[in-house]
């Protein structure tokens, strides 16, 4: 197991004991406070448990080395681990909004002011888990982790709504009676949104998106410090899990024998995996240099 991997599954682990620990806390006060938005946001924090072990899963199974029926790896596991995540959070989202609808139609007693602390308490640990999430996933390259972090990010925006809910209820019963089960109905929006976003943005990695122009820079830079590498034809890109397959199209002397031509992309190829560590291979395929090509054909006419 990698170094990426093992940072990964301790930051997955930690996640899903704090997300046990919230849900637990949340769903508790509220069904004692009678409050819509703090048991909906319980439940949200309990869906995280389940969504930071899909997270857990993709990242194991990405490590796995390369076999004979899957030579690219297994790292598109972790991008459809984050799919994954997206896609439950999405029919949670409704179905929390769907029962804080139903609940908001009925009269009910207002909820009991201390529902807002593990909310509040929710809030502060949710936004550190946002950052923590966000900063190694942004350093593994893990659209799972990253899909998680945004997950913690709307937690928070979720929790907001539902402590304003309770809060509204609480100060003021007659006028905001139902402000707390309108709060548990914006909870499930907020996480409808954040699970659109997270699908959208997996299925852009599943459709092999090209990575973004400064990273395919530098894949061209770093193949043309390699010496007798005279041009880069075509370079495309595509993830797989924590990192990146490249092809490249590599223009050498025309003139060269093909010993040679193929000792400088194993070259090319080794500094690319060295000086970019995010670049898991690279195929090179090695084209005639059409300025070399155009001299030569113009010196054979002279």
């Amino acid at each position: 197991m990698t170094a990426s991997v093992r940072i990964g599954r301790r930051v997955a682990l930690t996640s899903m004991f704090v997300s046990a620990a919230l849900a637990a806390a949340k769903i508790t006060v509220g069904l004692k406070a009678n409050s819509t938005a703090a048991v909906s946001d319980g439940i949200e924090s309990a869906g995280d448990i389940l969504a930071s072990g899909l997270v857990l899963f993709g990242l194991i199974m990405a490590s796995k080395p390369p076999d004979a029926e899957h030579p690219y790896g297994h790292g598109r596991l972790e991008t459809i681990s984050g799919l994954g995540v997206g896609m439950f959070l999405a029919a949670m989202g409704v179905l929390i909004s769907a029962e804080s609808l139903r609940r908001a139609a009925q009269t009910d007693t207002p909820p009991q002011f201390f529902a807002v602390w593990p909310l509040a308490a929710s809030i502060v640990v949710k936004t550190i888990m946002f950052i923590s999430k966000r900063h190694f996933g942004r350093r593994l390259e893990s659209s799972g982790l990253i899909a998680d972090a945004w997950n913690d990010a709307m937690d928070t925006l979720s929790g907001t709504v539902a402590l304003l809910g309770v809060g509204l209820a609480v100060l003021n019963p007659a006028t905001f009676r139902s402000a707390d089960d309108w709060g548990g109905f914006g909870v499930g929006i907020v996480i409808v949104v954040l699970a659109l976003r997270i699908v959208r943005d997996t299925t852009f990695q599943l459709m092999d998106t090209m990575p973004d122009q400064s990273r395919m820079q530098q894949i061209r830079a770093v193949a043309l410090t390699v010496p007798g590498a005279l041009g880069i034809e075509k370079c495309f890109a595509r993830k797989t899990g924590l990192q990146y397959h490249v092809d490249l199209h590599l223009e050498v002397d025309p003139a060269m024998s093909v010993l040679s031509s193929h000792e400088i992309a194993t070259d090319v190829r080794f500094k690319i995996k060295e000086k970019l560590p995010w670049v898991a291979d690279v195929l090179v395929h090695v084209e005639p240099h059409m300025l070399a090509t155009i001299a030569d054909r113009q010196h054979g006419k002279s």
